[in-house]
C-alpha cells in the first residue's frame, strides 16, 4: 500500500491519477469535499500539523509520498513567514515520518525543491543534488530543515528515505507565474523580455516529475538518495515564451528591451526578485538521477509544453 499525502495538488493529483490503477493506493486530503475521489481509494482527511494522528492512515502502508507542504507563496502575509512554513513543512513532515517508520514504513519519499540549493545559478553551473545548500527564503529554509531531521531519522530509524528536488513544474491545469504567462500571450500583450536570451532556467512537466517520483518508490538504488529532477533542456526566458506562444498558435510579440534596463526598473520600484525570475538563470544538473535511477524525461520539452498549452485553450473555449 502506497501513501500519498497532498493528493488535492497539482503534483499529488498527478500522481494518484497515475498510481491509482497500478499499485494498491491511499491518499490524505485536507478536505475531501475539494478531492476528485478515486474508485476503490482510501481517502483520509488530515492536516500537516505536528500534532497529528496518523496511525490509521498509515496501517499497512509500505512507502509515503509525501507532496503536502505549506507552499511558496508569493504575497505572504503572515507576520512570521518562517515559523508557519516550520511548523507544516518541518515539524508536521517529521511528526508523520516519525509515525511512519513506528508503522512499519519502508521508504518515505519526500517532494521537497530546488530553493534548497538557492535562488540561482551561474550560466553553465547547474545545481547538483549534492553539493551544499543555500537556501535564502523561510519556504527553503523550511524543506530543507525537513530533509535533515528526515535523514536523522533515518539513519535512528533504518527506513529509507528519497528526497527529490524540483524547479518549477508545469503541465495542464497548471496555476500562477505560468498560467499568467499564458494569459499573456493570448491577450496579445507585448512582452519587454525578447532580449532576455543568454539566462538559461529548468523546468519539468508535470508527467516527467510523476515518471520520477514512480521510479524512486521501489528502486533499490534510490534508498537515502537526494535526486534533482527537470525536462533536462533548459530555456531563456524569451526562448520559453516563443515556444509557448507557438504551442498556443500565436506570435510571442515580445520587445527586446536590454536585460539591465529589466533589473534597474525592477530594482526601483523593489522588486529585485521578480527580475532574477525573469532575466537570471536557475539550472539543476539532473546527470545523478539518469546515472543511478536509469531513468530519463519520458516526454519531450515540445510535447509538455504542447499539451500544456492545449488545455490552456480548452479551459478558454
Amino acid at each position: 500500500m502506497i501513501l500519498v499525502t497532498g493528493a488535492s495538488g497539482f503534483v499529488g493529483g498527478a500522481l494518484c491519477a497515475s498510481l491509482v490503477n497500478r499499485f494498491p493506493l491511499r491518499i490524505s486530503v485536507r478536505d475531501k469535499s475539494k478531492t476528485e475521489l478515486f474508485a476503490n481509494v482510501d481517502i483520509f482527511e488530515a492536516s500537516l500539523s505536528p500534532d497529528q494522528d496518523w496511525s490509521s492512515t498509515l496501517s499497512g502502508v509500505s512507502a509515503v509520498v509525501h507532496c503536502a507542504a505549506r507552499v511558496h507563496v508569493m504575497s505572504e502575509e503572515a507576520a512570521d513567514p518562517l515559523f508557519e512554513f516550520r511548523r507544516t513543512n518541518v515539524d508536521g513532515t517529521l511528526n508523520l515520518a516519525r509515525q511512519a517508520s513506528e508503522a512499519g514504513v519502508r521508504r518515505f519519499v519526500f517532494i521537497s525543491s530546488i530553493k534548497v540549493n538557492g535562488e540561482c545559478t551561474d550560466l553553465g553551473h547547474p545545481f547538483a543534488a549534492d553539493q551544499i545548500p543555500v537556501p535564502s527564503d523561510p519556504y527553503g529554509v523550511s524543506k530543507y530543515e525537513a530533509e535533515m531531521g528526515l535523514r536523522a531519522l533515518s539513519e535512528e530509524t533504518g527506513m529509507e528515505v528519497v528526497i527529490i528536488r524540483s524547479p518549477l513544474v508545469y503541465g495542464p491545469g497548471v496555476q500562477a507565474n505560468f498560467l499568467s504567462m499564458m494569459n499573456w500571450l493570448q491577450r496579445g500583450i507585448p512582452l519587454p523580455l525578447g532580449g532576455v536570451t543568454k539566462n538559461r532556467r529548468s523546468f519539468v512537466f508535470i508527467d516527467n516529475f510523476v515518471s520520477m517520483i514512480i521510479a524512486c518508490i521501489n528502486h533499490p538504488a534510490a534508498a537515502n538518495q537526494t535526486f534533482l529532477v527537470s525536462d533536462d533542456e533548459d530555456l531563456s526566458t524569451s526562448g520559453l515564451l516563443e515556444r509557448m506562444a507557438s504551442a498556443l498558435g500565436l506570435p510571442s510579440k515580445l520587445i527586446a528591451v536590454p536585460t539591465v534596463l529589466i533589473i534597474l526598473g525592477a530594482r526601483l520600484i523593489g522588486r529585485s526578485d521578480f527580475s532574477q525570475r525573469l532575466c537570471g538563470s536557475l539550472q539543476v544538473d539532473i546527470k545523478k538521477t539518469k546515472d543511478l535511477l536509469g531513468w530519463s524525461p519520458p516526454v519531450s520539452v515540445a510535447e509538455g509544453l504542447g499539451q500544456t498549452a492545449a488545455h490552456f485553450l480548452k479551459m478558454k473555449s
